[in-house]
C-alpha cells in the first residue's frame, strides 16, 4: 500500500519503511509525526481525495533535523559600473522515517501534526514541541481624546474705511516753461522736439487747432499720435492748474 502526500508545497509518494527528507516540520528527533493531507491512497482498493482523503493520514518518525546540499548562486552585471555577488544557501529539511499509512481514523492518532515551522504560529508551535511562549503584554488602550471646547466667535471687525487716494505730485515745471512730461505719452525725446518747435507749455498745446495737428504731425511724424492719445485734452487740464 502506498499514499500520496503533500508537505511544505511538495507533494510525495511514500510508503511504510521509506526513508524521506520533506520541509523542516517543527518536532524534535524520535517524535512522531502525522501528514493528514493524503492526497491519494494505493492498494486493492485505490482512493482519490477531492482534493483530500478524507479521514486519512500518514504516521511518521522524526529521524533528524538536517540541511540540503549547498546551492551557489552567483550574479555578475557586465556593464560599465560592474558587480558580482554570490550566496550560498542550505534548505532546512526534516529526515523522517514513514510508519502506518491509516485509511481512516488519521483523527485519533496521538502523533502531532506534521506542521511546517514557516507557517505556523508561535503558539501552534510551543503546543506541538512543548515549549513555553511568553505572553505578549496586552497592549494599554488609548485614553479617549478629549474634544476640543468650540472657541468663542470674535466679533466682526468693523471695516476699515479706504483712505482716499493721494494724487500723484505734478513734476515742476522747468525754467523754459511747462513740464510736458506731465501728458501721458510725452517722453524726453518728444520734449526736446516740440521745444525746437517752440512748444513749452500746456496752453500752447490746449490752443491747437486741427490744421495746427496735422502740420506739427507732419513734421515731427507723429502719425496721429496727438488725437489718439488726446494731448489737447490732458494739455487743457494740466493748463488750468
Amino acid at each position: 500500500m502506498f499514499a500520496v502526500i503533500k508537505t511544505g508545497g511538495k507533494q510525495y509518494k511514500v510508503a511504510s519503511g521509506d526513508m524521506l527528507r520533506v520541509e523542516r516540520i517543527a518536532a524534535s528527533a524520535g517524535e512522531k509525526v502525522i501528514f493528514n493531507e493524503v492526497l491519494m491512497l494505493g492498494g486493492d482498493k485505490p482512493q482519490v481525495g477531492a482534493p483530500l482523503v478524507k479521514d486519512a493520514g500518514v504516521e511518521a518518525e522524526v529521524v533528524d533535523q538536517i540541511k540540503g546540499e549547498k546551492v551557489i548562486n552567483f550574479v555578475k552585471r557586465r556593464r560599465k559600473h560592474s558587480s558580482k555577488r554570490t550566496k550560498g544557501h542550505r534548505q532546512k529539511l526534516t529526515l523522517v522515517k514513514i510508519g502506518e499509512i491509516m485509511a481512516s481514523g488519521a483523527g485519533k492518532s496521538k502523533a502531532i501534526a506534521a506542521v511546517g515551522t514557516g507557517s505556523v504560529s508561535a503558539a501552534a508551535l510551543a503546543a506541538i514541541t512543548g515549549a513555553e511562549v511568553a505572553e505578549k503584554p496586552a497592549k494599554a488602550k488609548k485614553a479617549p481624546a478629549k474634544k476640543a471646547e468650540p472657541k468663542a466667535e470674535k466679533p466682526a471687525a468693523e471695516e476699515k474705511k479706504a483712505a482716499p487716494k493721494k494724487a500723484a505730485p505734478k513734476k515742476a515745471a522747468s525754467k523754459d516753461g511747462d513740464d510736458l512730461t506731465n501728458i501721458s505719452g510725452v517722453g524726453p525725446v518728444i520734449v526736446k522736439k516740440l521745444h525746437a518747435e517752440g512748444v513749452t507749455t500746456f496752453a500752447q498745446i490746449a490752443a491747437w487747432s486741427d490744421a495746427d495737428v496735422e502740420a506739427i504731425e507732419e513734421k515731427l511724424s507723429f502719425k496721429g499720435r496727438v488725437g489718439r492719445e488726446e494731448w489737447i485734452k490732458q494739455a487743457k487740464e494740466l493748463a488750468k492748474g
